[in-house]
């Protein structure tokens, strides 16, 4: 703490980037200031929140980085918050990336919904923040124009191009002059010009019912209809048709709830909105999630609408205005006014939550004549016919998954491999290494099964001198939460409709799902490796190049030379690969 306080001492009345690291030498914070001396030393004077406290508590050395501007700070600050990831920051993960439609620049064009954008690959237009919404006017499209669908151009026609959806560049020259005119109308459809398509679909309609082609005319009566929604969702309009973000907040004293509309061509096509924590100003922390968002982005609107704040530094950066009076000033205060429900929502729903989960964990631990248990760890395990035997733990924290400390568990062979034989397994290779690190026990396991799981786990726990509430979840003969069992193996009275009961088939519906998925997994790759791994020629790349064409097995056994040449093996490769499989239905 000394050598921190003379860091202290030392800060320089520069502009720059600090980085707050923890005892481990992590970097829990990262910000920016316009002088530095100020801004951190702020964090060690006066009172803060809790959650600004707690990060504070935490601080056990700070590193600093002198530029020449503000504006590099916060550059720099986005940059390095990419990089460490640091807990107390807000982080816009790459999870977040939002889809985008493009029309790629092939000599036989596609169009497609990607979250990746490559320089030069294609045409781009987006981000769409609705995934749905994207997909839904990808599918239209396709359906509507003539282009590719296949990811790789086939040796004979598919089922797109007896449906006219495909100009067949697989038994045909196509020339790439044929793409030009359906390029420049989906160019103006994704821009917002819908007028013209309607009227060749309606035009497509009564030629098709005039010809008494009614299955033909209904399809193009359902597209129609699917095109007019998809303009209702559009009910927020400005006539001059320029793309723009429009960016509203609203605080609680430690949370921050942004809102973002996006609107393309003058109209409102969909909004997004973030909620997280803030331990700095308001308007820093709205500053920060402005250069993060916006940093690196594909493509930027003609202009970013924001409320009337000190945002100079932004400007510099990104196309940003704050209007005054009129119609873009009323859309920021709408976006203000949506965010401000937004976040009274979000804290009612939080304590709604933590309300009916302290009831469940009550009754729950009441139910086994325990405290409310904080820690809940449930235990499942998977397999079939004895064979890839595996088992999956879940951990609850105050009611809620705690993903971080999920773990998997491979059963190693045992001369009795039964269930019972698994979880006692199981349950004693999770607590002995608990209690090797030190590290702490749950207040209550539970156990997908019966008493011969709960008899398994108090054997393994005993084995381990550890005392640990163990109960038994229980299903009925459709596989749903039925009841629980405590460690006695005494059924325990709970209510269908109580808090108590939802939580238990949670837990139970999580710790099946994140076991079966893992079994899954292992049988998929024990199939995988007695398929492929003994072709000649064919090691870890060509195999996932041939699943990822293929998506199967089954598909790869039976496809012929010219089709695994298709998916990229060499000419030998491709002949060795099919007379494997040849030889092997033979056996």
């Amino acid at each position: 703490m000394e050598i921190l306080h003379q860091k202290l001492s030392l800060l320089p009345e520069k502009p720059g980037v600090y980085l707050m690291k923890d005892s481990s030498d992590h970097v829990i914070y990262v910000g920016k200031a316009k002088i530095l001396r100020n801004r951190v030393r702020s964090y060690f004077t006066g009172s803060h929140n809790g959650k600004t406290e707690l990060m504070i508590s935490q601080i056990a050395d700070i590193e600093t980085i002198i530029t020449d501007s503000e504006v590099e700070a916060l550059v720099l600050e986005c940059n390095l918050i990419k990089k460490h990831n640091p807990k107390y920051n807000i982080l816009l993960r790459d999870d977040k990336s939002y889809p985008y439609i493009t029309i790629t620049e092939e000599v036989h064009p596609r169009i497609m919904v990607t979250r990746k954008v490559k320089k030069g690959s294609g045409r781009y237009f987006g981000p769409y923040p609705n995934a749905t919404a994207a997909r839904e006017a990808s599918r239209l499209l396709n359906r509507l124009f003539p282009f590719r669908k296949c990811r790789h151009i086939p040796t004979k026609p598919c089922l797109y191009y007896h449906l006219h959806q495909c100009l067949g560049p697989c038994i045909e020259e196509i020339k790439p002059q044929s793409y030009n005119q359906m390029r420049k109308e989906v160019i103006a459809f994704l821009k917002g010009d819908q007028h013209k398509i309607l009227e060749q679909l309606e035009q497509k309609m009564h030629e098709a019912a005039e010809n008494l082609e009614f299955e033909k005319a209904k399809e193009y009566r359902d597209l129609i209809s699917d095109l007019r929604k998809i303009g209702e969702k559009q009910n927020i309009t400005l006539n001059d048709f320029i793309d723009r973000d429009v960016i509203g907040y609203a605080l609680t004293k430690d949370q921050i709830c942004i809102q973002v509309f996006y609107l393309r061509q003058g109209k409102l096509l969909s909004r997004d909105n973030f909620i997280f924590p803030f331990y700095e100003d308001p308007e820093e922390a709205f500053i920060s999630f402005l250069a993060q968002f916006y940093t690196d982005k594909a493509s930027l609107p003609q202009e970013i609408l924001v409320p009337p704040i000190d945002i100079s530094i932004l400007t510099l950066l990104f196309p940003i205005v704050i209007p005054q009076k009129g119609q873009k000033h009323d859309l920021v205060k709408l976006a203000m006014e949506n965010a401000q429900k937004t976040l009274h929502d979000q804290i009612t729903l939080e304590a709604h939550h933590i309300e009916e989960s302290l009831q469940a964990l009550e009754g729950l631990g009441k139910s086994l004549n325990l405290a409310a248990p904080h820690l809940i760890e449930a235990f499942d395990i998977s397999n079939i016919a004895g064979t890839h035997t595996v088992a999956g733990m879940v951990q609850f924290l105050d009611g809620k998954p705690n993903r971080h400390d999920y773990r998997k568990f491979k059963i190693q062979p045992m001369e009795n491999m039964d269930d019972t034989a698994a979880m006692r397994q199981v349950i004693s290779r999770r607590y002995a290494r608990l209690k090797e690190e030190n590290l702490s026990m749950p207040d209550l396991i539970l156990l997908d099964g019966g008493k011969g799981q709960i008899s398994a786990a108090l054997e393994a726990l005993q084995g381990l001198e550890l005392t640990i509430s163990v109960a038994g979840m229980v299903k009925n003969d459709r596989h749903q939460t039925a009841g629980l069992l405590n460690q006695k193996g005494s059924s325990v009275d709970i209510k269908k409709d109580s808090p108590t009961f939802h939580l238990l088939e949670r837990i139970q519906n999580e710790v099946h799902r994140f076991a079966i998925t893992f079994h899954r997994q292992q049988r998929a790759k024990t199939m995988t490796l007695s398929e492929l791994d003994g072709v000649p020629g064919v090691g870890p790349k060509r195999r996932q190049a041939l699943l990822r064409h293929f998506k199967s097995i089954e598909r790869i056994r039976i496809a012929s030379p010219e089709e695994l040449q298709a998916a990229g093996l060499p000419i030998p490769i491709a002949e060795t690969v099919y007379h494997h499989f040849r030889e092997v239905k033979k056996e």
